[in-house]
C-alpha cells in the first residue's frame, strides 16, 4: 500500500470518534503557558504520514522564519482533530492548526474554534493557496491551502494499445466507456474496477459520479441531510451505473476481496485497464511504468453543471481562536506561501504545493506536470464525500457501492438506503441540520 496516502482513508473514523478521543487526549506539554511571549507560536501538523519529506519542510521553513519563533509538533493521525478540539475547549488551542478539508475542519469551525481569514491573511494570497469552497462559511474562509490531492480515473496505455484504443483519447462519455471496456475484456484483461474491501473505492465512486447530476455543492449538502432525496432517479443514477458496470462483467472478480490500493496496483502492473487514483501515486505509478499511466475524468453520463468537472481535494492550515497574536500567525501563513517556499515545498516532498502561483517548471515528469497543469490549475470541484455526515458516511456511502459490487444491491436499492440513511440523521441531529443548512449558502456557487 502506498505510504504516501494511506492516513487520509482514517480521517472519518477519527472524526467521528473525536468527542470521545477528546476526553482522554493527552495534552500534557502542550498546552500554551500563560506567559508565553507574543509572536512565539505554536504550529500543529499532520501530514508527514502521507507526505514523506513534509516534515524536513516544516523544520527547514520555521528556523528559516525570522519574524516569530513558531514550534512545529507533528501530531498522530488517531488524535488530529479531537487534540485540537480538546485543547480548544480548554483554551489552549496552537497557534496554527493542520486543517483537513470540509466537514473535518467545519465542525470547528461551527464550535467557534478557528478564526476567520479574510480580515487576517491578504486576499490574494489566500485565493491563491487554493482553499477550496468547502473552506467557506458565512462569508469567510477558514483555512489556507497547503497542498494537493488530485483525485483521478487511472488507466494503464499499455493495455488500451494491445484493445485497440487510442491511449491518448480515453473515453469521455459513459458509452465510450463502454466499448472501451468491452475492448478490454476482449482483448484478455479485466476492464474497469479495483479494490472495495475497505470500502474507500465506494467513497472515491461517489466522489467522481454524484457530481454529474449536481448544479452545486450545496445540493449534495441538501442531499445528505435530508432535504433532497435520494429515491429520486438523477440522485442515485450513478449507482445504477455502477450496477450496470457489474451486471455487464466489467468489473475485476476479485474486487470484494481486495482493498483500495491493491487495486490501483493492479492498474500499474497491466492487469486492469481502468481504475481510480490520486495525485500523490503518479510519481510513482509513472516512473514505474514508463509514462504508462494515464488520468481522466469520470466519463460522462450525467446533465448536471459539475459534470466533467476535475476534482482536486486540499490540505490545508488555519488560525485558532486561541492565536495571541492572529496577525502574527497569519503572516507565517503568507510566508509560507511566498515562492521561495513553495519551491522549498517541491524539493522537500517531491510533491506540489497548491498555489496556484507555483512555477511548475521544475517538474520533469510529463505526466504530473500535466495532472497540475489540467488538474490543479483550471476550474475543478473538491471531493464531494467531505460533505457527508458520519453516520451516512457509515451507513450508506461506503456500504452501497460494497454490495452493488458483490452483487447484493441495485442502484436503486442503493438510493432507497442513502435517502433513509439521510432522513434518520436528520431527525437526531436537528442543530447539525441548521449548521448544514447555512452552509449551503457558501457551497451553492457552481465551483
Amino acid at each position: 500500500m502506498d505510504k504516501r496516502s494511506l492516513p487520509m482513508f482514517t480521517r472519518r473514523s477519527l472524526m467521528l470518534t473525536s468527542a470521545m478521543l477528546a476526553g482522554g487526549a493527552a495534552m500534557g506539554g502542550l498546552a500554551k503557558g500563560a506567559a508565553a511571549q507574543a509572536k512565539d507560536m505554536d504550529m500543529w501538523y499532520w501530514g508527514e504520514q502521507e507526505l514523506p519529506g513534509l516534515q524536513k519542510y516544516v523544520n527547514d521553513s520555521v528556523a528559516k522564519y525570522k519574524a516569530a519563533t513558531v514550534k512545529p509538533m507533528l501530531q498522530d493521525t488517531a488524535v488530529v482533530i479531537s487534540q485540537f478540539q480538546t485543547a480548544a475547549a480548554a483554551g489552549n488551542a496552537p497557534d496554527v492548526q493542520y486543517l483537513w478539508n470540509g466537514i473535518y475542519h467545519m465542525e470547528s469551525v461551527w464550535l467557534g474554534y478557528l478564526r476567520g481569514l479574510n480580515s487576517l491573511v491578504k486576499p490574494d494570497v489566500l485565493a491563491a493557496s487554493n482553499p477550496t469552497l468547502l473552506s467557506h462559511f458565512g462569508g469567510d474562509v477558514y483555512r489556507t491551502g497547503w497542498y494537493p490531492l488530485p483525485m483521478f480515473w487511472c488507466y494503464n496505455k499499455t493495455l488500451f494499445e494491445k484493445a485497440g484504443l487510442d491511449p491518448e483519447a480515453p473515453p469521455k462519455t459513459w458509452d465510450e466507456l463502454l466499448v472501451a471496456c468491452d475492448k478490454l475484456k476482449s482483448s484478455g484483461v479485466e476492464a474497469l474496477g479495483g479494490g472495495i474491501q475497505d470500502g474507500y473505492w465506494s467513497e472515491w465512486y461517489i466522489t467522481h459520479a454524484l457530481p454529474q447530476q449536481l448544479d452545486s455543492f450545496g445540493e449534495a449538502v441538501e442531499l445528505f441531510i435530508g432535504d433532497r432525496d435520494f429515491r429520486e432517479p438523477k440522485y442515485h443514477e450513478h449507482w445504477v451505473k455502477l450496477e450496470e458496470l457489474k451486471t455487464k462483467g466489467f468489473l475485476n472478480k476479485d474486487m470484494s476481496s481486495l482493498e483500495l490500493y491493491p487495486g490501483i496496483d493492479l492498474v500499474v502492473a497491466g492487469k486492469l485497464g481502468i481504475g481510480q487514483s490520486i495525485g500523490t501515486r503518479m510519481p510513482a505509478d509513472s516512473k514505474a511504468t514508463g509514462g504508462k499511466i494515464g488520468y481522466m475524468t469520470m466519463p460522462v453520463f450525467g446533465k448536471g453543471k459539475l459534470a466533467a468537472t476535475p476534482v482536486v481535494d486540499v490540505q490545508g492550515l488555519g488560525i485558532s481562536k486561541d492565536a495571541e497574536d492572529p496577525a502574527a500567525a497569519a503572516a507565517f501563513l503568507e510566508f509560507l506561501q511566498s515562492p521561495d517556499q513553495l519551491k522549498a515545498f517541491w524539493e522537500a516532498t517531491s510533491w506540489l504545493p497548491s498555489n496556484t502561483t507555483f512555477d511548475a517548471s521544475v517538474i520533469q515528469d510529463p505526466s504530473v506536470r500535466g495532472l497540475w497543469e489540467n488538474w490543479g490549475l483550471k476550474p475543478n470541484i473538491s471531493n464531494v464525500t467531505n460533505l457527508v455526515p458520519g453516520q451516512f458516511y457509515e451507513r450508506a456511502a461506503i456500504p452501497t457501492g460494497q454490495q452493488i459490487v458483490a452483487g447484493a444491491m441495485t442502484g436503486e436499492q442503493a438510493g432507497e438506503l442513502a435517502a433513509n440513511t439521510a432522513k434518520e440523521w436528520k431527525e437526531f441531529n436537528p442543530d447539525m441540520v441548521e449548521n448544514y443548512r447555512k452552509w449551503v449558502k457558501d457551497l451553492s456557487s457552481p465551483t
